[in-house]
């Protein structure tokens, strides 16, 4: 990958693109050159070109769009010496695009970062009842959250859904502030070795089915039953998992990956490897407030007495 990076390239690319205005330049100048004669009569002849019945006329390209091209290639000219486009380059005016979204960022933070500054200090769960910053929080969302999972925070296969109480961190306001700003890494690792053979792990998956109560069939659940000492250690030996290192319950009804004994098969015998980016940096803590506020209102119900303030 190396290879794509060093300044070879970036040389490659200037020389190409110089040699590409050059070649225009002369192709336009060596046409301009070209005398076509019209006869006395006014006749135009053709380029020999005919099809369907219609002739191409040998007629001289008019001045005007002759100079209408050269003013582009020297526009081109121009751009290029002033901002980037030459290989590594910079132009003259230094100006990047990472630059540019960075003060327009400045400037959208000075207008409106006091909107949300005044929020921050807002206890999360008052927060989620003002109506207000429960609009400001749905907007945040929408934007960044709900790409993953989805425009109603219910999530799909392997997106967790937000609206119910099922939470593999913790559900407390803080703790999800915490997820949003740094982030969370959720990892299974396979222990289709540590099960032992397919049959060892297709009586597990059953035992797990039947922590749940879900259908399973027993005679395989009850040999499961001890291989699924090599699970228990994150999950714990009653099965109920661990909200301190994001081990789930797999005890209630509520799947990230699917339920069915194949989907359960498929997690431990390749397991699984989940990332929540961290919006710290990109947000801010007084938006990830906010947006942590109305995630909570999401499978919580804000006091009345609250929200009429």
């Amino acid at each position: 990958m190396a290879d794509f990076i060093n300044d070879f390239w970036g040389i490659y690319i200037a020389i190409l693109v110089v040699l590409s205005i050059i070649g225009c330049a002369w192709l336009l100048w060596s046409q301009s050159k070209v005398q076509v004669t019209i006869p006395k009569d006014g006749k135009v002849g053709t380029t020999g070109h005919v099809y369907d019945g219609l002739e191409e006329l040998n007629n001289p390209m008019p001045r005007w769009w002759m100079w209408l091209f050269y003013i582009t290639i020297v526009f081109g000219a121009i751009y290029l010496a002033l901002y980037p486009g030459l290989g590594g380059f910079a132009g003259k005016l230094g100006w990047q695009s990472a630059g540019q979204y960075q003060e327009e960022i400045k400037l959208a933070d000075a207008e409106i970062g006091p909107m949300f500054e005044k929020y921050k200090a807002t206890d999360l769960k008052v927060l989620a009842a003002d109506s207000k910053a429960h609009a400001m929080g749905e907007r945040l969302f929408l934007n960044y959250c709900a790409q993953c999972h989805g425009s109603d925070a219910r999530g799909s296969k392997g997106y967790p859904n937000l609206t119910d109480r099922d939470w593999l961190h913790g559900g407390d306001p803080d703790t999800i502030k915490l997820s949003i700003l740094k982030g969370r890494h959720g990892q299974m690792p396979p222990m289709g070795a540590a099960v032992g053979s397919e049959k060892d792990i297709e009586s597990v998956a059953h035992y797990v089915l039947s922590l749940s109560g879900s259908a399973h069939d027993a005679i395989k659940a009850s040999t499961g039953r001890e291989k699924f000492a090599a699970c228990a250690a994150c999950h714990g030996a009653d099965g109920k998992g661990m909200t301190a290192i994001g081990a789930p319950n797999l005890t209630d009804k509520t799947w990230l990956y699917g339920g069915s004994a194949n989907s359960i098969m498929e997690t431990i015998r390749l397991g699984r490897n989940n990332v929540m980016p961290a919006f710290e940096d990109f947000l801010g803590e007084a938006k990830v407030h906010l947006l942590a506020a109305y995630v909570w209102g999401l499978s919580n119900k804000p006091e009345s007495a609250v929200a009429a303030r």
